[in-house]
């Protein structure tokens, strides 16, 4: 049967980041991507210029299209902007039992721009967090949906982990992209406590629109194909690490430009 997994986000015009991005993830991993369009930006890789949400009885309906017809075998949450749009998805993901939910609590893009209202940080505690198989914050996002300082120790990381959980979240995956030294190091927090942590080296390069929206929607079709969590997580921080190492071989944009999701592909004669 083929794997199929949904992703719920914006769009980004530019391609390197959101829906784009996740669809090109699924599909790097032989998974059959489908679409909930929340919200639209205009953007590239020098930053954001404006953001139009999508009616929210829209993306219920775009939700109940995918779901009443395609067996999605897990769900990617990205960029949903507002408040009523992740009551929205949350309703929805109720409605139809989704499965194998990967939250990606998406609130400032790598330019800086805001694409989270503030007032909307306390909705996705509320109502995603006890609907999420994990979620997946980056140091800034962890601290933000904690009202905390950001963690720059091993053992800060460790007890924001402990809080997240406590807020409702199954299963944590705080990752150190932002932090310092030569490795970036991911703390994944099971429910139960046990801690993992997914480590590799710190690669320099500019180049690193979408990395927070591929790691995730890696997860999640890794999830879709049957791989159990610390697996998914294992082979989609492999696979993210690769896709930064390759990113400067693909010149887009004058900004922060994208990572290369088809490393393993371009390049070679796919031809039978």
């Amino acid at each position: 049967m083929t794997a199929i997994a949904l992703t719920i986000a914006g769009s980004d015009s530019s391609g390197g980041a959101g829906i784009q991005a996740d669809l090109k993830t699924f599909a790097a991993h032989q998974v059959y991507g489908a679409s909930v369009i929340v919200a639209l930006t205009a953007q590239n890789t020098q930053g954001v210029s404006a953001i139009h949400a999508v009616p929210r009885d829209f993306v219920a309906q775009q939700m109940n299209a995918v779901f009443e017809d395609l067996d999605v075998g897990a769900v990617k949450i990205g960029m949903l902007a507002t408040a009523e749009l992740i009551e929205t998805v949350a309703a929805g993901l109720k409605k139809h039992g989704a499965k194998n939910v990967v939250l990606d609590p998406v609130m400032i893009a790598a330019s800086g721009a805001r694409l989270l209202e503030a007032s909307a940080v306390e909705a996705i505690r509320k109502h995603l967090f006890p609907l999420a198989t994990l979620i997946t914050p980056n140091l800034p996002e962890a601290a933000a949906l904690l009202g905390s300082s950001v963690a720059e120790t091993d053992e800060a990381v460790e007890e924001q982990a402990d809080r997240l959980a406590a807020l409702g979240a199954a299963n944590v995956l705080i990752k150190g992209g932002h932090g310092g030294g030569d490795i970036s190091s991911d703390l994944l927090r099971l429910a139960g406590g046990t801690r993992q942590r997914f480590n590799a080296p710190r690669i320099e390069t500019r180049n690193t629109h979408g990395t927070g929206c591929t790691l995730s929607s890696a997860i999640a079709a890794n999830l879709a194909k049957g791989q159990p969590l610390p697996e998914a997580i294992g082979n989609a921080k492999s696979y993210i690490s690769a896709a930064i190492a390759a990113a400067d071989q693909v010149a887009v944009g004058h900004g922060h430009g994208p990572v290369h999701h088809f490393h393993h592909w371009w390049g070679k004669d796919l031809r039978p």
